[in-house]
């Protein structure tokens, strides 16, 4: 991207305040919940005015007939958001943010009585009859891949993939990094059933989420029982990392802070043990905007000094939405020796290059053309012992959802490793 302008700075959680600033920031928060996004007010007008052509995937872009694509779901006004429990029994702990109802409709919630709110303002409270209801039940059959039909727009492929074999592959390491963008409640029902499916299909053995927020994260919980969840903070937006129970052991986590940030971020670290082998595991956020460079860079270098002392015997995988722009990595002297970026070891593949890509991916309706490599993973091979060698990188969350958005203005990133003993 070098002499080319730098649009980077439209990341929807730029427009937040630093945490240092909380009145402001919970409001901004809250209103967010409640499908005020700070990015939706351009985004509406405009589809007020038209319906947007929408592609079945991210590429290449081709009209779509305005049929598949009902004019009311461009044009729903913003609505609070209720996470209905209708499980048989409310899970302890949490009964103060779910109303246990038994039935398996979204029907409008009259009584608000039973209500409340989690402490930042983040799951809204119904407060009139447009309620946007999204039920536990709905959420564990998509995870479950069992009602994927209807969530994506048609194109004649099958998305009711078979979930992976929940033995998986010893030899074979799998990490999602993803920036899911919650901070923007547009279609979160949609985006989130979205995002669940394809989780459930994938089922990786580690996944690293950016831009989590607290009903993104209360959803995983009562969802995902098959992975642990560790978060890197507990209100505002977050990053979390979930570890497949069946395949992966934690032994400890700990989390970094960035001692200079002005937006709250942190590296979030654990240690584990996958198919007898010790990996450290790492995600972070790093500073947004063009204008938090210098912040970035620094932040970037204590992700690598951590990177560079975890124990010889242990492989480190970092994933995470650095925000980066290669000039950045150019003035630290580039990648340090003894780390590599994996996009870069695996030939630099030109379809996994861009994740952050507004030429393929309208969920912010900007007026430019942006691509960047916003998201991206690092890995220091341990120094003896078993081999993590990356094999493969795709994008995740390129197909158009139904409401006409995609899962997340960022792609995912899928990374599959072998992992092989150093005596073979």
């Amino acid at each position: 991207m070098d002499g080319k302008p730098d649009y980077s700075e439209s990341h929807t959680e730029a427009c937040l305040p630093a945490r240092g600033d909380g009145d402001t920031r919970k409001s901004l928060e809250s209103n967010i919940a409640q499908g005020n996004s700070p990015m939706k007010t351009g985004r509406q007008k405009k589809r007020r005015s038209r319906v947007r052509s929408k592609t079945t995937d991210a590429a290449p872009k081709t009209a779509t007939s305005p049929s598949q694509i009902p004019l009311h779901q461009f044009t729903k006004p913003a609505e609070p958001l209720t996470i209905h429990d209708n499980s048989d029994k409310q899970t302890h702990g949490q009964s103060t943010s779910f109303k246990a109802v038994h039935d398996h409709s979204l029907q409008p919630i009259h009584d608000t009585s039973n209500f409340s709110t989690d402490p930042d303002g983040l799951i809204a409270e119904a407060k009139s009859t447009q309620t946007l209801a999204i039920t536990l039940s709905a959420c564990k059959q998509a995870y479950l891949a069992e009602s994927a039909a209807d969530l994506w727009i048609p194109d004649g492929q099958p998305v009711g993939a078979t979930l992976k074999d929940l033995s998986g592959d010893p030899n074979q390491l799998t990490v999602l990094t993803w920036n899911i963008d919650g901070l923007d409640g547009d279609e979160f029902k949609e985006r989130t059933l979205g995002l669940l499916y394809c989780l459930g299909k994938l089922r990786p053995d580690v996944i690293l989420l950016q831009e989590l927020i607290q009903p993104s994260l209360r959803i995983l919980q009562h969802v995902m029982k098959d992975y642990e969840i560790l978060t890197g903070a507990d209100e505002g937006y977050f990053t979390g990392m979930l570890l497949r129970k069946s395949r992966v052991q934690l032994l400890q986590s700990n989390i970094v802070k960035y001692p200079t940030t002005e937006m709250g971020r942190n590296l979030l670290i654990a240690n584990v043990i996958f198919s007898g082998i010790q990996l450290c595991v790492m995600t972070s956020h790093l500073e947004s905007c063009k204008a938090s460079s210098q912040e970035r860079m620094n932040q970037l270098r204590r992700v690598w000094k951590r990177m560079r002392e975890a124990p010889d015997d242990q492989t480190v995988i970092f994933g995470g939405d650095t925000n980066l722009r290669d000039k950045e990595v150019k003035k630290l002297g580039g990648v340090p020796d003894g780390i590599f970026d994996v996009w870069e070891t695996l030939g630099e593949p030109e379809d996994c290059k861009y994740t952050w890509d507004t030429v393929n991916n309208d969920n912010k309706d900007v007026d430019f053309d942006a691509r960047l490599r916003f998201d991206r993973v690092y890995m220091r091979s341990a120094k003896d012992g078993t081999r993590v060698t990356p094999e493969k990188m795709t994008l995740e969350g390129m197909k158009r959802l139904m409401c006409g958005l995609f899962i997340s203005d960022h792609w995912g990133i899928l990374c599959t490793f072998s992992v092989r003993s150093s005596e073979e």
